[in-house]
């Protein structure tokens, strides 16, 4: 259905010669209940979608009065529609929008939609196990024990978690601190049952069994406050066997802490803005944009590939952006009033303020500087990559998780200062920041490859290693008959992972929903 969607909005900009019948395909997801005799109801039933920040998910609500219980949506009128994507919901948490009448007049009534992330817990654990009076398996020495932590799953088989070290002749071990997954150590489930062992390691790998005992992560999160909880180490077969048998040892956790793993939405819901710029390759190689052969050709039916490829981008980057305005620069080009050749100018032409009104504006700045602007080279890309690291630099001195830029780069060819840029690349590395370069036409884009860095550790020029893989290249050949989503789709993919990584390297949280509340409200 999603690829029909997207099949379908391709047509709205009919080629010449050509009509076309649009329409769009809506899927009910679910209906709330109905509130009897109330103006202003607050419904308790919750609609539980997937999010996906690299896709434009529409959505469209609709408000009815049911006024007989046996006739139900048949008779039923129609209060006002609204529409919105899944990521203005999601980018506001609170997001109130009017609700539009027939003929879409803007009636008295209005929606709010209040959101909140359903997910597995990607929170971590630390656990800190010792043992004391554990049995001697070995004759001229004592035991060399090790444990092993099993999750018991659904189907009663287990899957190993974590196996310690080894402590050689130590009947009361302590192991070393180990961290892992709350999702694999018990799938989130806190009354999972874990099987933990005990064993006498052995050099010829026939393991001596101790003993073994049962918990719940619900059992093991009661030494959270400093204290220890333990258990008995039990060898079933002795305790069959023999009488007096208490147990094979003790098993003690000192210490379980959990490490908070942040979501992407965390930090969205927290007020967390992206920071969309452009830069655009205006380098001869494009063509003259007045030939029709040009890359920077104007067609007057449909868009040139970098309209297509930044409308793409920008249409997902715009809702998590609460001002709607974007700067955007162009590289490659004598402007006026001199015609000297610049790589990072404005394309509106105020180099004060670079910044277009939502993407529509970039996309008329674009257009509107075409004709004024002698295309020329060579194409360096390294002065905007600098210039957005700025701004991600003074924001990185706030110690908050309020402003993470996108910089979606669109060039032609080849790029002449690779060495500039894989510097520029590393140093941005450092910063809440993403660089996102899309190939346009037909060259060779070997170097952008290697710039991305998915086969490789991209080192600047000195040998210094990305501290994060923060690139993205995409050949715009690859979707060239593929809908604008898809091309989207490849290349924000990896942006949730990397603001999440970035911040989380730093240590930064996102704002709790109550620090950042937002009255921000669409289509007023």
């Amino acid at each position: 259905l999603r690829k029909m969607i997207h099949y379908l909005e391709e047509l709205k900009m009919p080629h010449a010669g050509e009509s076309y019948t649009c329409f769009l395909v809506c899927l009910q997801v679910d209906r709330t209940e109905v509130i009897r005799s109330c103006l202003n109801p607050t419904f308790s039933k919750v609609f539980t979608l997937d999010f996906y920040f690299e896709e434009v998910q529409r959505l469209r609500y609709e408000l009815y009065d049911i006024s007989s219980s046996h006739n139900g949506m048949r008779e039923a009128d129609c209060l006002g529609a609204m529409e919105c994507t899944l990521g203005q919901i999601v980018s506001q948490r609170k997001f109130t929008k009017a609700l539009l009448k027939q003929g879409n007049t803007v009636g008295k009534s209005s929606i709010m939609i209040t959101t909140e992330e359903l997910t597995g817990n990607n929170d971590y654990v630390e656990l800190s196990f010792s043992a004391r009076k554990l049995d001697d398996k070995d004759f001229f020495s004592k035991s060399d024990p090790f444990l092993e932590i099993y999750r018991v799953n659904d189907d009663n088989t287990q899957q190993l978690v974590h196996r310690t070290e080894t402590i050689m002749n130590n009947l009361n071990p302590a192991w070393k601190t180990f961290k892992t997954s709350l999702n694999s150590l018990c799938s989130g489930d806190h009354e999972r049952i874990l099987k933990c062992t005990v064993w006498d390691w052995d050099s010829n790998g026939k393991h001596d069994f101790i003993g073994e005992f049962q918990a719940t992560f619900r059992e093991m999160r009661s030494a959270m406050d400093g204290r220890q909880v333990q258990w008995e180490c039990i060898n079933p077969k002795y305790k069959v066997k023999k009488k007096n048998y208490k147990n094979s040892g003790i098993v003690i956790l000192n210490q379980c802490k959990i490490i908070k793993m942040h979501s992407f939405l965390d930090y969205i819901m927290g007020g967390c803005q992206i920071q969309f710029t452009v830069a655009i390759d205006f380098t001869a190689s494009n063509g003259d944009p007045r030939n029709s052969c040009s890359l920077h050709y104007i067609h007057p039916y449909q868009p040139n590939e970098y309209l297509k490829a930044l409308v793409a981008v920008g249409e997902i980057c715009q809702d998590y952006d609460s001002d709607k305005m974007f700067p955007a620069f162009g590289f490659g080009a004598r402007i006026p009033p001199d015609f000297k050749v610049s790589h990072d100018f404005a394309v509106n032409f105020n180099e004060d303020n670079p910044e277009c009104a939502g993407i529509q504006g970039v996309v008329e700045a674009y257009q509107n500087c075409l004709p004024k602007i002698q295309l020329y080279g060579p194409t360096n890309i390294a002065p905007i990559i600098q210039k957005v690291a700025n701004f991600a630099s003074e924001e990185m001195h706030t110690k908050e998780a309020m402003q993470y830029f996108i910089l979606l780069i669109l060039t032609d060819g080849v790029i002449t200062d690779m060495a500039d840029t894989r510097e520029a690349i590393v140093h941005a590395s450092h910063l809440p920041m993403s660089v996102i370069i899309v190939g346009v036409g037909n060259a060779d884009f070997t170097d952008m490859e290697m710039l991305d860095g998915d086969d490789g550790i991209l080192r600047s020029p000195k040998g210094e290693p990305v501290l994060r893989d923060i690139v993205q290249f995409v050949p715009f050949r690859n979707f060239k008959h593929a809908s604008p989503a898809a091309l989207a789709k490849s290349v924000l993919a990896e942006v949730p992972n990397q603001v999440v990584d970035y911040y989380n390297s730093k240590g930064i949280k996102p704002k709790c929903p109550s620090e950042y509340e937002s009255s921000r409200t669409f289509g007023h």
